[in-house]
């Protein structure tokens, strides 16, 4: 063997590695593209191409996706075409015919179709013409078409090009097929993300509608307000009108409006008889949900209906959906949803269309129930006032009292619990370390922020931990356990509580920590007994407890350093079985006349 022989022998084994490292690098690449895209395929549509382009050798790539009606397809991502051919197949999206179209042979017949010449009349016969006409704008000779498939169903197609007869290598066809599957990943993942996405924000309008319902019992128009200003959002429509009918469904008013106002039609104002075959009073005396795909093939318009023909051609909607707002057995009202472009609603978009009706459905008989009780307390006279001052008298314990006081005082048909009593408590006070310090240097409104923080997940904590009363000065906490919701073991529910409220405290750290804010936490925990009972003037008062134990559990959170949990004696006793304690020493602590030996629990306590 020669040496230039051996030399080639050397060469060729380099280059293929040299060959598959790249492609190694541009699937790696690819692959860090789709972690990064999760709502947005195109990026990877762009990686793909660059990659696609730079190893086969093919000047021009495209991106092809089919339409909804899977009847032409999309050109979303492209390198190396002209602008001419492209506003060419953007104005005239190519037909999803495998007689006219290699890359449409490719999607439909879902395998891979390589062409060594698209120049070659013998190969295309009377379908040349649609072929030609790329090869002549663009100049392309040999291709390779690589159906994306997702679910045993062809989603699009990848598309190579290149300007001179040279057909594509099985490895180059192999290297393209994988980069058609890495796309398809691409495009699932946005799908999944984007559904996620679609139902966290349908939960939260449902949210805000049932949050509008529950402040609104005797006017449902804010709830109409709001559902057709969500309804226009989420569906996607253009124009939104909530129609209501009278109590015999014989006519309706035009209650709510998104969008554009309709020159005749004014919120509030407008009225119609329930007659005729107009979409929307039809939905209403049927139930039944409308779809009208394009207006301009519907009969209503093609017969001269004025009101169908003003909505068409003066208006200028095309896609109409109507979904009636049943409450019981019949329809008292319903939503059209217009789009001024022929574009169906998806059967998620309906779906959700009905799900606002439903809501405002509600809205309006739980109106007309509230009415019809105002009603029939006027008519019960004595009795319903009685009874009206009953539910007053419990409205204003829940507003001048803790709920778990108001709601045992309810229970007990007594208000005996509101004079002052001696119980066995389980006391906690938990405060911010360095809030004054943090509140001398930060803008008021940083302030407010981490103090509703704080308040908004300390009482959730509390409300699971099932405490009694809890009372709230500035960032310090008072927890009462054992009364007035007696417990098996208050002190132990106190240390449970604690340990939970720290472990969420150092989690609300790290994040302040993040803009600037150094701040830390701790608890005191005592047992003993107290005098509880409500104090304060008409329209003012307070159920609160005072006593040794209640001042001595916060002078051991007013000891406790960031992180600790500070027990008294009594209270370490109580829960030494189920926690880990140990001693802090003695300290005298303000407003007590003896030294307190304190204990501190052990952070691996649970």
């Amino acid at each position: 063997m020669t040496s230039r022989a051996r030399s080639d022998e050397v060469a060729r084994p380099n280059s293929e590695l040299a060959d598959l490292r790249e492609r190694e690098a541009a699937i790696a690449d690819i692959l860090h593209a789709i972690s990064r895209s999760q709502g947005d395929e195109i990026p990877v549509y762009d990686m793909i191409l660059k990659h696609a382009s730079n190893l086969c050798g093919a000047p021009l790539a495209m991106f092809g996706l089919i339409s909804e009606d899977r009847t032409h397809f999309t050109v979303p991502a492209y390198v190396g075409a002209k602008p001419d051919y492209i506003d060419f197949i953007s104005a005239n999206p190519p037909e999803l015919d495998p007689d006219k179209y290699a890359a449409a042979k490719a999607m439909v017949e879902m395998k891979t179709v390589a062409i060594e010449d698209l120049a070659d009349p013998k190969l295309y016969g009377a379908s040349a013409a649609a072929r030609t006409r790329s090869v002549a704008m663009e100049g392309i000779r040999s291709a390779i078409c690589v159906p994306m498939i997702l679910h045993s169903e062809s989603i699009g197609g990848l598309f190579l090009y290149r300007r001179e007869v040279s057909p594509f290598s099985k490895h180059e066809i192999a290297l393209v097929e994988t980069f058609a599957s890495q796309a398809v990943i691409a495009i699932e993942n946005v799908r999944q993300f984007l559904e996620v996405q679609s139902r966290l924000q349908r939960e939260a309008a449902t949210r805000k509608v049932l949050e509008v319902i529950s402040q609104s019992r005797d006017d449902a128009q804010p709830v109409f307000d709001r559902v057709v200003q969500l309804s226009a959002a989420l569906c996607r429509a253009d124009r939104v009108g909530l129609h209501v009918s009278n109590e015999d469904r014989s006519q309706a008013s035009f209650a709510a409006q998104w969008g554009p106002l309709y020159s005749d039609f004014v919120p509030g104002e407008f009225t119609y008889p329930l007659t005729g075959d107009h979409p929307i009073p039809k939905t209403i005396l049927s139930g039944a949900t409308t779809h009208i795909h394009n207006l301009c093939d519907d009969p209503l318009y093609r017969a001269g209906n004025p009101v169908q023909v003003k909505i068409v051609e003066e208006e200028g909607f095309r896609t109409l959906l109507v979904v009636p707002l049943v409450a019981g057995k019949h329809a008292i009202g319903a939503i059209a949803l217009w789009r001024t472009e022929v574009r169906a609603f998806s059967d998620d978009e309906v779906a959700l269309a009905q799900t606002f009706s439903a809501q405002a459905a509600i809205a309006i008989e739980n109106v007309r129930q509230f009415k019809a009780l105002e009603t029939l307390n006027a008519e019960l006279g004595e009795r319903v006032e009685k009874q009206v001052g009953e539910i007053e008298r419990i409205g204003k314990l829940k507003r001048f009292l803790p709920a778990a006081v108001a709601d045992t005082v309810v229970s007990q048909g007594s208000e005996k619990l509101l004079s002052s009593h001696r119980a066995l408590l389980g006391v906690l006070f938990c405060d911010i370390r360095g809030f004054t310090a943090f509140c001398e240097t930060a803008e008021p409104e940083e302030t407010i922020e981490v103090l509703q923080n704080y308040h908004e997940e300390m009482g959730k904590l509390i409300s699971e931990h099932g405490a009694g009363v809890d009372h709230r000065m500035g960032d310090g906490i008072m927890v009462l356990f054992n009364d007035p919701i007696a417990c098996d073991d208050p002190a132990g529910d106190a240390v449970r509580l604690a340990i939970a409220m720290r472990a969420r405290m150092e989690e609300l750290a790290k994040k302040w920590k993040r803009l600037g804010h150094r701040l830390g936490f701790g608890v005191g925990i005592s047992l003993g007994y107290a005098t509880v009972g409500m104090v304060g003037y008409e329209g003012r008062y307070d159920y609160t407890a005072s006593g040794t134990a209640v001042n001595l559990a916060a002078r051991l959170c007013d000891r406790a350093e960031d992180g600790e949990i500070l027990l008294s004696p009594r209270a370490r006793i109580a829960v030494e079985d189920d926690f880990d304690t140990e001693s802090a020493g003695e300290f005298t602590l303000k407003g007590m006349r003896e030294a307190v030996e304190v204990f501190c629990l052990a952070n691996s306590g649970t």
